[in-house]
């Protein structure tokens, strides 16, 4: 029997990890994952802006098999296309039956957040095309105030002094799923560091020309323009199964407490990670959390135990970061 779990970044891959220790004797693990390779993702903006180590961003999954118990967890590098009650159909043209399906798709975004290459050495090249272009550019406008415009921004004038660096925001604050005491210490930082901020503007983009157009008919020419703006759940697949499921707000995938899907003919899939609606933080502290409710979860229902553990966010531990510390 088999626990199939879509989406090989960090809800995922910790999900199998936990399942291939604490599966009962007659019960596989089996993770599909469209990427060779783990994507760390948090260097990514980091690695962007400075060469030498983004070769090292990109983690085989061979870890995840080594020292478990043999035929217990496997590893498939593949797309799903199609779900159905019982079974997924691949790109290649297979089929992956199952029991419990845990679905931890995530988001996508584009570079600096994510690259689009699904092999290490199509990854390593997006990486490396993108340091180039910064390089080369004098006058640089990132758009999107959230963690990574805000990285890249910093970065990027951190590493290169003289460059000409603009930040500019939607909101009337950065990093708005923080709190107001970081958002304030941060424009700070920026505007010491010579990073002008634009806050509250939300301007017409045209990247490949390097024009912004703001709403006060400014017009603003860039050698680069290097767009931070936001992530788009990955729930498409899961919509052909259960549309109910999806958010018509944001389209992520809604769930309840104890992380089973809100549609209530399919108690045996779950979901997790950044791809659904739980109410907590967007971050990989989450997602271990997360993780650890829906295998105790589909243990319990393994065992034929009606009573479920419930997701209950909390962000001062889930969503803290190093820099809080003092807000």
């Amino acid at each position: 029997k088999t626990v199939l779990v879509i989406g090989g970044s960090f809800a995922g891959y910790q999900t199998a990890k936990r399942l291939s220790e604490t599966l009962p004797t007659g019960y596989k693990v089996v993770l599909v994952e469209r990427n060779s390779h783990l994507h760390y993702v948090f260097v990514f903006p980091r690695f962007s802006v400075v060469s030498g180590k983004e070769q090292y961003v990109f983690i085989p999954y061979t870890g995840l098999v080594r020292g478990a118990p043999e035929g217990i967890i496997k590893v498939v590098t593949d797309e799903v296309v199609r779900m159905s009650d019982g079974f997924v159909e691949l790109k290649n043209g297979g089929k992956l039956w199952f029991e419990y399906l845990v679905f931890a798709t995530g988001t996508t975004a584009a570079l600096p957040g994510k690259v689009a290459a699904t092999e290490r050495e199509g990854g390593v090249k997006e990486l490396r095309d993108m340091q180039e272009r910064i390089e080369r550019a004098t006058r640089i406008a990132v758009v999107g105030g959230g963690t990574v415009g805000v990285e890249v921004a910093s970065d990027i004038k951190d590493f290169w002094k003289e460059k000409d660096v603009t930040l500019v925001h939607s909101r009337a604050r950065l990093l708005t799923r923080f709190g107001e005491g970081l958002s304030g210490y941060v424009v700070k930082r920026l505007e010491e560091m010579g990073v002008e901020v634009r806050l509250s503007e939300r301007p017409d983009m045209e990247v490949e020309a390097g024009v912004l157009r703001f709403a006060s008919r400014e017009e603003d020419e860039y050698d680069l323009i290097i767009p931070c703006t936001g992530q788009r759940p990955n729930s498409s697949i899961l919509s052909a199964l259960s549309p109910f499921s999806i958010s018509k707000e944001n389209s992520q995938v809604v769930v309840k407490p104890s992380l089973q899907i809100i549609d209530g003919r399919f108690p045996h899939v779950f979901a997790l990670g950044d791809v659904t609606a739980t109410g907590g933080p967007k971050m990989a502290r989450s997602a271990l959390f997360q993780a650890e409710v829906v295998v105790k979860n589909i243990l319990s229902l393994i065992k034929g135990t009606s009573k479920l553990e419930a997701y209950k966010p909390n962000f001062l531990l889930e969503g803290a970061i190093k820099l809080t510390r003092e807000w």
